[in-house]
């Protein structure tokens, strides 16, 4: 088996937890802001040339992989406010039955790392020759 090298490593923005931080401010008690802040920390997304790993959890940790060869299509998706802030949803879909579709949310340079996976995904198809066919 040849050996794994990480291509970029990343997790989730804290943007995504605006609103709950502006809600503690005026309704809710901060340690639901820190949960959220700890919950976000925690997702960790490793990118491989074979896999992306997704490990999640504060108390407890889950631990995913998708094989790369099992990507089907990709999708980049930039709303306005993570456009000013320079953020973006990379969703991937899959024939892994146990998730069929994949989304990394509010990614820090997002449309780069669609690419990087779209690249890896040619390559390890290439590798394993796998070839997908669609039917109508």
């Amino acid at each position: 088996m040849t050996e794994e090298s990480i291509v970029w490593t990343g997790h989730p923005s804290q943007w995504q937890n605006i609103g709950w931080f502006i809600a503690c401010l005026l309704l809710i008690p901060i340690p639901v802001a820190l949960w959220k802040w700890l919950e976000t920390r925690n997702t960790i997304y490793s990118l491989s040339d074979q896999r992306l790993k997704f490990t999640r959890g504060v108390l407890t940790k889950t631990t995913e992989d998708l094989e790369l060869y099992r990507v089907r299509d990709t999708k980049f998706e930039q709303g306005f406010f993570e456009r000013m802030v320079g953020l973006g949803h990379v969703q991937l879909f899959t024939t892994d039955e146990s998730s069929p579709g994949i989304v990394l949310p509010y990614i820090q340079g997002a449309e780069a790392v669609r690419e990087k996976i779209r690249g890896l995904v040619e390559a390890r198809r290439d590798a394993k020759r796998v070839r997908f066919l669609e039917t109508e």
